[in-house]
């Protein structure tokens, strides 16, 4: 199945992150926690991460220069009713793997578990 991902690739990271911090604050869990997972998918530091927000970055150029982890293909399971290790689209699966890595602190998951460890 082939899909336009246009738009969600021209989405700018800075207005997906804060719906990030509402959906795992929301379970308990915070804004630290997320961005340590974030910068562990995209090997950004703290300031790094802040800068791709100040830019208002679309998601395209948030991981064009991202350096994603080499445990990234580790990133398994269904999100969005797609396997993220099957999605051919190498950007989309990226995207994927950060709603993935979302998902499972959002759901309590220990942070070890998380980062693949």
């Amino acid at each position: 199945m082939r899909t336009d991902n246009t738009r969600v690739f021209k989405m700018s990271f800075a207005g997906v992150y804060p719906l990030y911090i509402q959906k795992v604050e929301k379970k308990g869990r915070t804004k630290e926690e997320l961005d340590e997972v974030l910068c562990w998918l995209t090997g950004y530091d703290a300031k790094a991460l802040q800068a791709q927000i100040d830019k208002k970055n679309s998601l395209e150029t948030f991981f064009a220069e991202a350096q994603l982890h080499p445990n990234a293909d580790k990133i398994t399971g269904v999100i969005c009713g797609y396997r993220v290790e099957d999605i051919e689209d190498k950007l989309m699966q990226k995207i994927r793997y950060m709603d993935k890595l979302v998902d499972e602190l959002a759901k309590g998951k220990a942070m070890g578990k998380i980062l693949r460890k």
